[in-house]
């Protein structure tokens, strides 16, 4: 028993590891994963590697050609703006529901989770704002007090890391982390006093400049690339 739960373990370890790499652009968008150098980095044999990899492909991390080998995701500027342009009325549906419905513990535990936020030390940098995954999530935890399974099981499906990725590279914009922080702030301050129209606007300006962000910082990298500077 003792022996596969290390197993499972050290397959966590190693998700966490590639994902930390490919959030914090240490793996590139398109970026081919060389399994023996990772696993070489990692001191580990190359089965507990490439079930971490299978993993991030089931999140849409990665993705696999096949003949060719596993890469990491690359959206295109018009995939990233339909992406977020529905996930901007998903969301805002759910701040809208969750305005009517949360409880006083629950605005209490959300300006907790900011206050998190807020001392990471990246977010006083101003070089981006990480949030890990589910209860950690700002936006994952408003979609669970909608109280509405279907709508949480759309925010919170396959395309949720893509999300999670592209909402991180648009907080290393200069500026855009404090931002993103004061605009956090003012969703939960419409929840806070049970605005659903306030809550949902907050919400939807909230994404819609995260789009904006987003789509800056995929041209820079294009940019950058070209010139054959690294970011």
């Amino acid at each position: 028993m003792a022996k596969k739960i290390e197993a499972k373990s050290l397959v966590d370890a190693v998700t966490e590891r590639l994902e930390a790499a490919i959030f914090g652009g240490e793996l590139a968008p398109g970026e081919w994963l060389r399994e023996q150098a990772l696993a070489t980095e990692f001191g580990i044999s190359r089965g507990p590697l490439r079930e971490a990899i299978r993993q991030l492909e089931g999140r849409r991390l990665l993705e696999r050609k096949t003949n060719i080998g596993v890469s990491v995701v690359e959206l295109t500027p018009q995939r990233l703006d339909e992406l977020l342009t529905v996930r901007e009325a998903l969301e805002g549906m759910a701040c809208r529901l969750a305005a009517e419905r949360i409880s006083p513990e629950g605005v209490d535990q959300l300006r907790s989770l900011l206050a998190d936020h807020a001392s990471h030390s990246e977010v006083v940098l101003g070089e981006g704002y990480y949030q890990q995954s589910g209860d950690f999530d700002f936006h994952f935890r408003i979609a669970k007090e909608s109280r509405n399974d279907y709508l949480v099981s759309v925010i919170s499906g396959d395309l949720y890391d893509l999300l999670r990725l592209y909402r991180y590279k648009s907080s290393t914009m200069s500026g855009r982390a404090a931002q993103a922080l004061k605009e956090h702030h003012a969703i939960l301050d419409a929840l806070s006093t049970g605005d659903p129209d306030q809550a949902e606007k907050a919400m939807r300006t909230h994404i819609c400049n995260a789009r904006i962000h987003a789509k800056l910082a995929m041209d820079r990298q294009a940019e950058l690339a070209a010139s054959g500077t690294e970011a």
